[in-house]
Formats: C-alpha cells, sequence, structure tokens
C-alpha cells in the first residue's frame, strides 16, 4: 500500500502536522511520499492508494496562495478508488475561518470520484500531544478503509 502526503506551509506548523502523519503512515508499513504543494501535480495522486492533503488556513479563510493552482487542477482530476483525507492547520484567532481550507479541500477532493476515508482534522497552530493522537487515528481509519477497497 502507498501514499501520499501533500503540504503546503508559511511557518513550519504544518509540515509538523504532515510529518506526524507521514510518521504514522511508516509505522503501519505504508509506503510514503511527502510532497509540497506546489511541486505536486494532481495526477501524481492517479497511481496511491492514499492521498492526504495537509493545507493551511490563514486571514479570513483563505487557502495558500501556492496551492490554489492544485486545488483548481483538483477539479479536473478522477482520482477514482483513491482513499483520501484532509487536515490542516490555521489559527482560532479568526473564529469561523478557523482552518476554511480543510472543508474546502474535501469538498473539491469529493468531486475527482476518491473515496473519503475520514473526518477532516483542523489543528490549532501546530500539532499538540492531543493532536498528535487524533492524527494518528486519523491516519490510521484512512488505512483501513483503503485496505478494504
Amino acid at each position: 500500500m502507498n501514499a501520499q502526503v501533500v503540504y503546503a506551509t508559511i511557518t513550519g506548523n504544518n509540515e509538523e502536522v504532515a510529518d506526524v502523519i507521514v510518521e504514522a503512515l511508516e509505522s503501519a508499513e505504508v509506503s510514503v511520499t511527502k510532497t509540497e504543494i506546489s511541486q505536486t501535480e494532481v495526477d501524481e495522486l492517479e497511481s496511491t492508494d492514499i492521498a492526504i492533503i495537509v493545507p493551511y488556513t490563514y486571514d479570513q479563510g483563505s487557502l495558500p496562495d501556492e496551492g490554489l493552482d492544485f486545488f483548481e487542477d483538483l477539479a479536473e482530476a478522477d482520482l477514482s478508488g483513491v482513499v483520501y483525507g484532509v487536515a490542516g492547520s490555521g489559527d482560532t484567532y479568526y473564529l469561523s475561518d478557523f482552518c476554511l481550507a480543510v472543508p474546502k479541500f474535501e469538498t473539491q477532493l469529493a468531486q475527482t470520484n476518491a473515496i473519503k476515508g475520514a473526518e477532516g482534522v483542523k489543528i490549532n497552530l501546530r500539532p499538540d500531544e492531543k493532536d498528535t493522537i487524533v492524527l494518528q487515528a486519523f491516519t490510521q481509519k484512512l488505512i483501513q478503509v483503503a485496505k478494504n477497497q
């Protein structure tokens, strides 16, 4: 089984989220590739069992600038059979705009015929111990769904 973790980060917080997920995948003996969103083509996800997108949200619910092309390219992708999950960081300071990139990417991925493997995870700033446990459970759920495909 293989997975690709695609992340965007400015402060490094979101790369920490991606790293927790990568470690959980590796612990489960899943072959994993981690790539930065601006260096990743959507069609790379077609040959993976599990695709995990890790976007940050900034300002008033904005998507990462460097991930806009990737987000738009998802609209035309066919990821049939690929299990996906989205986890990302934001800042609760922005209240109702907190981590809006997570559901925006989930909606976009749902249109690709991919299979949602777990509910999105929203992390305030950087992952703490509780967040790490949540991210590990998120990853395990994705693996379980992929095994059942």
